[in-house]
């Protein structure tokens, strides 16, 4: 059977002596600093190490036994193992889940020992107006981070072991200090990231962002003729943000569009997906239009479940064909990929917005291990001014980084608690046979029913069996108002 492989892997991980193990390596070693993990990672990649005692030789042979079971497991080659982990963010993502499962056990979908990816919107500035926006974004707020205290969240995500660091906003691009604070980031090893509006992306700053160590850029773009961009970002911000594009191209950093589905432009997503094609862009994200912020006034343009079970089975035809690489916020699109590959013979999972991959017949299996809706337990958000939410959608203050530790809000903040835990979910989300691959959006959730446990009423299986209807849900709203 196709799944063995995983869950012989699995259960090896679950044994009581291996967690103990796993538990072991993640300390750091008195003479170097480093985590066990880390010295053993070392050992394995044949790179000269000071540790010759029983302690560093214990933790090299299960960290080998561990990696060389897995690779046999999801059938990937040793030499590709071996360059993943000459990645520095790579390996801290590693450090997250193995002391996840050391702290846990092996869980549906994975809990970690620190968030793998931390979205900050590093402003409340921004030089566009859009009508979606979740954080309302115009001016900077007066108590926005100093300079100072943006570096010292950077020493707080190192410490934390966090492994990627998406810049959002507002328009993170505004503030001056934005390229030293990115550096300082990717000097630590960890993957940098940025999500612009593009508008401000001249052939110099694409190279000034390449310098800083950004090996990612996100562009919002929200049609494919200046018309249908613009009626919701701005007049004359069409051109600017293609302009800013193709500088990121040519300059070689890989480039995404970012998309928000909604009425106003669902129709014309075949086209933005061309034109990414066209301007050589790997890659589109169509996002999921949560009604907050700005975006709580424009609730009539959200999508119906069946214009988006529409949609992403339109981003999964679009995926298989291999010529951009499609994705989604929405976390149905995980369940959609496994419904679609079943009847087309494939095996691409999209179990995260991260990235969608052929799993070789073990789909089903490794999507319930890293499972669908993130919020709160892959990644969480950080606020201009160093509040820390589940994720940008989601307006819930779970801790505050002027006056805890990132590490410290991550382990005992009951809001991510529930988040991490699909056994809490309530009506048919809580039912559904794709709870662990999905999940349904939990910012979906809050922005409709005021709790973020009840079910996402932008999936097709909810009109199956509604929990409560879209007019319950705005009623309800306005009552909690």
């Amino acid at each position: 059977m196709p799944e063995e492989p995983v869950n012989l892997f699995l259960s090896i991980l679950e044994n009581p002596m291996i967690r103990l193990m796993t538990r072991f390596s993640t300390r750091r070693c008195q003479r170097c600093g480093k985590s066990y993990l880390d010295v053993g990672i070392d050992e394995y990649l044949g790179e000269a190490s000071a540790h010759h005692g029983l302690t560093s030789e214990l933790a090299s042979m299960s960290i080998a036994l561990a990696l060389n079971v897995g690779a046999k497991a999801f059938k990937v080659r040793e030499n590709e193992v071996r360059e993943a982990l000459r990645q520095t963010f790579f390996r801290r993502g590693l450090t997250s889940v193995l002391g996840g499962i050391a702290e846990y056990g092996v869980t549906k979908p994975q809990r970690l020992a620190s968030p793998f990816l931390v979205v900050w919107n590093y402003t409340d500035a921004c030089n566009l107006r859009c009508k979606h926006c979740y954080q309302e974004a115009a001016k900077p707020a007066p108590d926005e981070l100093s300079t100072e205290e943006r570096l010292m969240v950077i020493d707080q995500l190192y410490e934390a072991g966090v492994a990627s660091l998406a810049f959002s906003g507002g328009e993170p691009l505004m503030r001056s200090d934005f390229f030293n604070v990115a550096k300082q980031a990717a000097d630590r090893g960890i993957y940098v990231s940025l999500a612009t509006n593009g508008t401000m992306v001249t052939e110099q700053t694409a190279e000034k962002l390449k310098a800083s160590g950004v090996r990612y850029v996100e562009v919002s773009l929200d049609g494919a003729t200046p018309q249908t961009h613009d009626t919701f970002r701005g007049a004359s911000c069409f051109d600017r943000t293609v302009e800013g594009i193709r500088h990121l191209v040519r300059s070689g950093v890989y480039t995404c569009i970012a998309t928000t589905a909604t009425k106003h432009n669902i129709d014309e997503i075949p086209q933005i997906i061309e034109l990414a094609k066209d301007l050589g862009v790997p890659r589109i994200i169509v996002f999921n239009f949560i009604p907050t912020g700005r975006g709580d006034e424009i609730r009539n343009l959200d999508l119906t479940p069946s214009e988006r079970e529409r949609l992403l089975i339109g981003l999964y035809t679009e995926l298989v064909k291999g010529e951009v690489q499609t994705l989604s916020t929405a976390p149905q699109y995980a369940r959609v990929c496994l419904q679609q590959s079943i009847v087309d013979h494939r095996d691409f999972l999209a179990p995260t917005h991260f990235a969608a991959v052929d799993f070789h017949g073990r789909s089903k299996r490794l999507g319930e291990f890293i499972g669908g809706c993130g919020a709160g337990r892959l990644y969480c958000a950080i606020q201009p001014n160093g509040l820390v939410t589940p994720c940008v959608f989601m307006p819930i203050i779970v801790g505050d980084l002027r006056r805890q530790s990132l590490r410290e809000i991550w382990f005992h903040s009951k809001v991510l608690d529930d988040l991490r835990d699909r056994e809490r979910l309530k009506g048919r989300c809580g039912r559904c046979q794709y709870k662990y691959i999905c999940g349904g959006c939990r910012a979906r959730a809050y922005a409709y029913h005021g709790d973020y446990l009840m079910p996402d009423p932008g999936c097709i299986r909810e009109l199956e069996e509604p929990s409560l209807n879209l007019l319950q849900a705005v009623e309800a709203r306005a009552r909690r108002k």
